[in-house]
């Protein structure tokens, strides 16, 4: 039924809308002066038009009601008793140790470098020696000269090498044959010569203090001519 009202309607206004446009064309062709004869039998064609409604639809049959269904009686199950219920005690409580952080490393501090040490002062220059004879062949020259008598008889002559040690004064504190002239006579006047006569620079250490020291002196005894 909707379908036909649509239908109907759009040739209702396809007819208005044809009309309309026929009545402006005549005006256009009175305003003109057309033929005023011809214009009415266009009228009178178009005025007698018939618009012809479409049947109605026929109304679709509606499907028939679905067949009952058979519903089997059924017998309800039998009904358990509830199974009993253990009411257990309340559990004791959890104790939950707290998970303390372990404590943080120290902190390790290194100190800053010790400045460097000021150089030391240069060390002052080593005056240290040995003892030197002081007036060799004058004192040499008195022991010669003392030449023992018994010697003389005997004519006996030789070289004396002895080992003496010398005091902080410079004098011969000690005295020791270390070489024999093969006369003791004169090998005990060279050591007795030695104490006497003989003078020495003493030694000296590093600060240039005198010090003892040991060294060898030979003494050479010549028979006069």
């Amino acid at each position: 039924m909707a379908y036909a009202d649509q239908q109907m309607s759009g040739n209702r206004v396809v007819a208005i809308i044809i009309v309309a446009l026929i009545h402006i064309a005549l005006g256009y062709l009175l305003i003109t002066g057309l033929a005023v004869d011809a214009v009415k039998n266009v009228v009178e064609r178009v005025t007698t038009i018939d618009v012809e409604e479409p049947p109605p639809p026929e109304p679709e049959d509606e499907p028939p009601p679905p067949p009952p269904e058979d519903v089997p009686q059924t017998v309800p199950p039998p009904v358990a008793p509830p199974p009993p219920i253990n009411i257990a005690r309340t559990p004791p409580p959890v104790r939950v140790t707290p998970n303390i952080p372990p404590p943080a490393p120290p902190v390790l501090r290194i100190p800053p470098p010790a400045p460097p040490a000021p150089p030391a002062p240069p060390a002052p220059p080593s005056q240290a020696r040995g003892a030197s004879p002081d007036g060799l062949n004058r004192w040499a020259a008195r022991i010669q000269g003392d030449y023992p008598s018994s010697a003389l008889r005997r004519e006996e002559q030789g070289t004396v090498t002895m080992r003496i040690t010398i005091g902080t004064n410079g004098r011969v504190e000690a005295c020791s044959v270390t070489g024999s002239s093969g006369s003791s006579a004169l090998d005990q006047a060279a050591c007795r010569g030695m104490q006497r006569y003989a003078r020495y620079n003493p030694a000296l250490n590093a600060a240039g203090n005198p010090i003892s020291d040991t060294t060898t002196q030979s003494i050479r005894y010549v028979l006069p001519d």
